[in-house]
């Protein structure tokens, strides 16, 4: 239905380039294999990657698409409530429809990076945090920080601090309950590309999933603490360097 592809394009486009000098990096790569429907983005820092099952009209149907992230989402917008019946013609467009309106899109001609691997296969540390919480923090402590500042996040038996700071004249510091499994370990990142990968697992519980700090962490949400991890909605999320 429309709204479900319309919020699956918003979620993946989060993690879209802006750099118009880089279109492959601009665009939302559509995969459909079967009755799967996969979206993925990515700017090199971050990666967002949403699936959805869908109904083939044509059974073993197999579609590989580059459209530009804000036109899809645009489009995947404006059609409404109804099913949507997705189609690619032989010039270059990507055709959008339910029973009332007809949208297109034009593809980008180039090569997306290969980014499935990039998910790790395992995870040392599980981190789970109320993503509300976790969200007004983020805001709070990088309030203090340089532009270009990371947001610091160490993670204990139970809690999580994060830090900020810009020089040695302006620091922030706030701990908040967390359940962590595995070891602690302290990471870095851009309090911005954070807040757009909790901003898009719309969901009431955060987890995030480390091999070690000099690697990606995977954003998913949960619907409580207990609960399974939306398996179709993950976000990895390159870490910053920190000083000392």
């Amino acid at each position: 239905a429309g709204p479900v592809l319309a919020e699956a394009v918003s979620q993946v486009a989060v993690a879209s380039g802006r750099d118009d000098m880089l279109p492959v990096l601009t665009g939302i790569r559509l995969e459909i294999e079967g009755d799967q429907l996969t979206l993925a983005a990515t700017d090199r820092y971050r990666l967002a990657v949403r699936e959805l099952t869908w109904e083939p009209v044509r059974a073993g149907s197999s579609v590989v698409a580059l459209v530009t992230a804000r036109m899809l989402a645009e489009t995947a917008k404006s059609l409404g409530t109804g099913n949507v019946e997705i189609g690619l013609d032989s010039s270059g467009l990507l055709g959008l429809s339910t029973a009332d309106r007809r949208s297109t899109a034009r593809l980008i001609d180039g090569e997306f990076p290969k980014y499935r691997t990039l998910f790790p296969s395992e995870s040392g540390t599980v981190a789970r945090i109320q993503t509300g919480a976790l969200v007004e923090s983020v805001k709070r402590v990088s309030l203090v920080a340089d532009r270009s500042s990371p947001v610091r996040l160490t993670f204990g038996v139970d809690e999580v601090t994060l830090e900020a700071s810009s020089g040695e004249d302006a620091q922030a510091s706030e701990s908040l309950p967390a359940e962590v499994s595995g070891d602690g370990l302290t990471i870095g990142f851009n309090p911005g590309y954070l807040l757009d990968g909790l901003g898009a697992i719309d969901a009431s519980v955060a987890q995030l999933s480390f091999t070690q700090p000099s690697r990606p962490a995977v954003l998913q949400g949960a619907d409580d603490m207990g609960s399974a991890v939306h398996a179709e909605y993950r976000y990895l999320l390159m870490p910053v360097r920190l000083a000392g």
